[in-house]
């Protein structure tokens, strides 16, 4: 099993930024084994999407509409996942979700919900102008 709890949304100005967090633990997750972790969102009245991806080796992916305004990062430890949201826009409305794919496997071509079992409870983030 893995456990994820995320923080840090809030309400911002277009134009600001926001840091999320989640915290991963678990008797399923050995940060020394291949991983994948990532970002989604759920806007109002849209469906689910990936936002950024990253595995135990740092290598990341990120969707085109976040690309050069979206970090995603974790900490040594390997223990904590970061989003650092930066030059937000409207459209970035939603609820963001951390996900963990299956322990033990790498990314590959996997940035679809399905391919993620495990979901925190999500933070909302609400931009406006």
């Amino acid at each position: 099993q893995v456990q994820l709890v995320e923080s840090g949304g809030g309400s911002v100005q277009s134009g600001g930024s926001l840091k999320l967090s989640c915290k991963i633990s678990g008797s399923s997750y050995k940060p020394y084994n291949p991983y994948c972790v990532a970002w989604f969102r759920q806007g109002p009245g849209k469906e689910r999407e990936a936002v950024a991806r990253i595995d135990r080796d740092g290598y990341t992916r990120y969707i085109d509409s976040v690309k050069g305004r979206f970090t995603i990062s974790q900490d040594d430890a390997k223990t904590s996942l970061y989003l650092q949201m930066n030059d937000l826009k409207n459209d970035d409305t939603a609820m963001y979700f951390c996900a963990s794919g299956q322990p033990g496997l790498w990314c590959h071509d996997r940035f679809s919900a399905i391919n993620f079992p495990y979901w925190g409870q999500g933070t909302q983030v609400t931009i406006s102008s």
